[in-house]
């Protein structure tokens, strides 16, 4: 059964809502980016019609490095991380947890991805 859940960045200004199996764990990876940011992202993937994304103006921004396919969306206000497009699966999405509105993403158990040896 899916459920809806919806979440944005700290400010408000970028938003998004999606629909999922209930979230029961998150995902980390060890990449260098995700090492540094320390966000927990779902453990499963969004296709791109299955996102649905607001965002005020121009607040929503991204940065690739490396190969260029993972593309990491964050607010220009806050600063937030909010979900991104995954190297794993191109063109599809991984949510940061800690974005989701009800979800108590501290208490969700972890799974490690390993994102170093891609």
């Amino acid at each position: 059964m899916q459920k809806q859940y919806k979440g944005g960045c700290h400010c408000g200004a970028v938003r998004f809502a999606f629909y999922a199996p209930v979230i029961r764990e998150g995902l980390r990876c060890n990449c260098s980016i995700c090492v540094k940011k320390g966000a927990l992202m779902s453990n499963f993937f969004l296709a791109p019609d299955a996102l649905q994304i607001t965002a005020d103006g121009a607040s929503l921004a991204s940065y690739q490095f490396s190969s260029h396919i993972a593309e990491h969306y964050f607010c220009q206000h806050c600063g937030i991380y909010t979900f991104h497009k995954a190297r794993r699966m191109p063109g599809h999405y991984r949510v940061n947890l800690g974005c989701v509105e009800g979800l108590d993403s501290l208490s969700l158990p972890v799974v490690l991805a390993d994102g170093a040896l891609f």
